[in-house]
């Protein structure tokens, strides 16, 4: 099953396309790394400001050593040339709003088999006016209870200056963009939760805090020069 979620040619591909300019264009602070499990599985949920976030979040989990699925728009998979490197690098197409559960299953499979998987709980970019996230979907948390594991919160902060909603925005070099992993959410060992709506709905709830949390910390400590940046 891990050949499913592993291509390490179209994985070594997108790092030599992505990340060199990614690099270059923006001076990058990552935080606590370390708590990005080392090995086996982990779930990274994570606040989605900008179009530019699965470049900031892929990055942090590379320089952690591993390498990660997304859960990915399933319209991006219809672009010539990028469709085909996404598929080939083993991320997990999701069309919103159909309730098919086989993204759900794919990233599960990709989790048992000791991937990384990153989420966005909003499910798009976030639309609120100071960037920060709205109300999760509850899929998120049903894949941490559903395989006994915790989640990984990870926010990030600049990037809603390069390419928000709206569209793209200023493309300035040397802009911040800071990337930051809090501490492993723990939801307890009773998998049965998962059948709880209620239950599941307030743990949704307590997940998307400890992200808002994260992430007005780290706009609070973002370099005033570019305070207007998201």
């Amino acid at each position: 099953m891990r050949g499913e979620y592993v291509a390490e040619p179209w994985f070594q591909a997108a790092k030599i396309v992505a990340l060199p300019p990614a690099w270059l264009w923006f001076r990058w602070r990552f935080e606590h790394l370390e708590r990005i499990p080392a090995r086996g599985p982990a779930l990274i949920a994570c606040n989605h400001a900008s179009y530019l976030d699965p470049i900031a979040n892929a990055y942090a989990v590379v320089k952690a050593g591993r390498r990660p699925r997304f859960l990915a728009k399933d319209d991006l998979f219809d672009i010539p040339v990028v469709g085909r490197a996404l598929a080939g690098a083993g991320q997990i197409p999701v069309s919103r709003g159909s309730g098919d559960r086989t993204p759900l299953e794919r990233a599960e499979r990709a989790l048992a088999a000791g991937e990384v998987v990153v989420v966005y709980p909003e499910g798009t970019v976030t639309t609120r006016p100071d960037g920060l996230p709205m109300a999760g979907k509850t899929g998120t948390v049903r894949l941490a209870l559903t395989l006994g594991i915790p989640i990984t919160p990870m926010v990030s902060w600049g990037s809603a200056a390069v390419w928000q909603k709206s569209g793209p925005g200023s493309l300035w070099p040397g802009r911040p963009v800071w990337v930051s992993i809090g501490d492993p959410i723990d939801l307890g060992a009773d998998r049965d939760a998962v059948h709880d709506y209620e239950a599941v709905r307030r743990m949704t709830a307590d997940l998307m805090d400890v992200l808002t949390a994260l992430t007005i910390d780290l706009r609070d400590r973002y370099p005033k020069r570019w305070a207007n940046a998201r």
